[in-house]
């Protein structure tokens, strides 16, 4: 059986945990959602992409995105090498699809308790630097817009 409870992962928000041993090669969930094509996603989230945090591609006729699907359990997976570690959490399952069909598959036996941590892949974690280096980028900007407009109003007393 599957929970969802707080990430033992820093920051990470909500995480996946088992109450029951899963055997290495068990199916455990199915990633679930609304179902659309790439176009679709494209349509929907336009440039703002990078922010479709529950968004997962089979191909460009199936996509899954999760987003508003708050109940389907997959979506809590997180993946134990992403910015935020902790020394002796590792990933214990991995995505594969079956048929076009998304699953998170254990890689090894998961104990009654522990977290379901997959590995999201490198293209995911290279995709949320970039998004973390221009939020990073837009925070410098409006600290010195803010610091030249305290400049001109110092200057006008």
């Amino acid at each position: 059986m599957l929970v969802v409870r707080k990430s033992r992962i820093p920051n990470a928000g909500k995480g996946l945990f088992t109450t029951s041993r899963i055997r290495k090669g068990d199916l455990i969930v199915e990633y679930k959602g609304e179902k659309l094509t790439w176009n679709q996603c494209m349509k929907r989230y336009g440039k703002d992409i990078d922010h479709a945090r529950y968004l997962y591609f089979v191909s460009n006729k199936n996509c899954i995105d999760a987003q508003h699907t708050v109940n389907e359990l997959a979506r809590y997976a997180n993946d134990a090498c992403g910015f935020s570690l902790k020394k002796g959490l590792n990933n214990n399952s991995e995505y594969k699809n079956i048929k076009g069909v998304p699953h998170i598959i254990a890689t090894k036996v998961i104990p009654p308790g522990r977290e379901i941590l997959v590995d999201y892949s490198g293209d995911y974690w290279e995709m949320m630097r970039k998004e973390q280096k221009e939020k990073e980028k837009q925070k410098e900007k409006e600290q010195k817009n803010s610091g030249d407009k305290k400049l001109f109003q110092d200057k006008k007393k």
